[in-house]
């Protein structure tokens, strides 16, 4: 049962979450300089541990911010959190400032990373949203061209979404020099002559787990498959569209920019890999 009164970590220390505070002059307030991962965790398990870590690591290196913990450090403070909210499906949170210092656009030379952490209960896709799928908005993608860093920097990423809620859809699929990147705060994927396709690795996307899951899940069980560009007119023209993410998995997309994708309804393709999506996961359920 996952409490009232959550904990949290923050530099070295669990405590309840309303209680942890930073200074305002945090790097991460005031710039928003740092980095995050949100892992999902089942019956108490975080998901795919290993590559959030690796990603991490990844997103620290790019920002240059030295790594606070080793893979075991972090691995135990997660294990920690999870327990003391109470096992369960839970959203870990997870994010990394350059620490606190005075304001200047320079790196500071001595200061100490912020480290903190948080989780939420972990809530399923509405079964309404499995059924007849989302609805979304094709957008210009204005980012910048880091995106293979998952930032705390998310202003773009926010005007982005909160133009496709304003548009009556759930999520803005967005376009660069005519080709598809990614959501706002997901992955792509299409369905093309039967064949699954997803942008490839760049620093115009985010290399989502979730992602690289369906890419495996999809070679594990012999669906065809393609890492490759996706100009907009294929977009359009796509039988199925998904987008993945760690909180809401493998979401059907059943309408663009106010146009049936495919028949209106989510597709064949996508409820095969919903299915071995749910398998792997239930793997993460069976006692260790």
């Amino acid at each position: 049962m996952f409490p009232e009164q959550p904990a949290a970590y923050l530099n070295g220390e669990f405590l309840p979450l309303h209680q942890a505070c930073v200074p305002v002059l945090d790097r991460g307030f005031i710039f928003g300089d740092g980095v995050y991962e949100v892992i999902p965790v089942y019956a108490g398990r975080p998901f795919r541990l290993a590559h959030h870590l690796q990603r991490l690591a990844n997103s620290l290196a790019a920002v240059r911010i030295d790594n606070p913990h080793t893979d075991g450090e972090w691995e135990g403070l997660i294990a920690e959190l999870v327990r003391r909210n109470g096992e369960g499906d839970q959203s870990v949170y997870l994010q990394v400032t350059r620490g606190i210092a005075p304001r200047d656009h320079r790196f500071p030379a001595d200061s100490r990373p912020t480290v903190f952490l948080m989780s939420n209960p972990f809530k399923p896709v509405p079964e309404a949203e499995l059924r007849d799928g989302v609805a979304a908005v094709t957008l210009n993608d204005f980012r910048w061209e880091l995106c293979h860093i998952k930032s705390i920097s998310l202003l773009p990423n926010i005007l982005l979404r909160q133009q496709a809620v304003e548009h009556g859809a759930a999520e803005a699929i967005l376009l660069r020099n005519g080709k598809v990147t990614e959501g706002a705060a997901s992955n792509v994927f299409i369905v093309s002559d039967d064949v699954i396709v997803t942008p490839p690795k760049g620093d115009c996307l985010l290399p989502g787990i979730t992602r690289d899951l369906v890419v495996e899940l999809a070679m594990e069980h012999g669906l065809p498959c393609e890492e490759r560009d996706i100009p907009e007119n294929e977009l359009r023209r796509a039988g199925e569209i998904w987008l993945t993410s760690s909180t809401r998995e493998i979401l059907p997309v059943t309408r663009l920019d106010d146009i049936p994708v495919g028949d209106g309804r989510p597709g064949p393709v996508w409820r095969d890999m919903l299915g071995h999506y749910h398998r792997f996961v239930d793997t993460l359920r069976r006692p260790a």
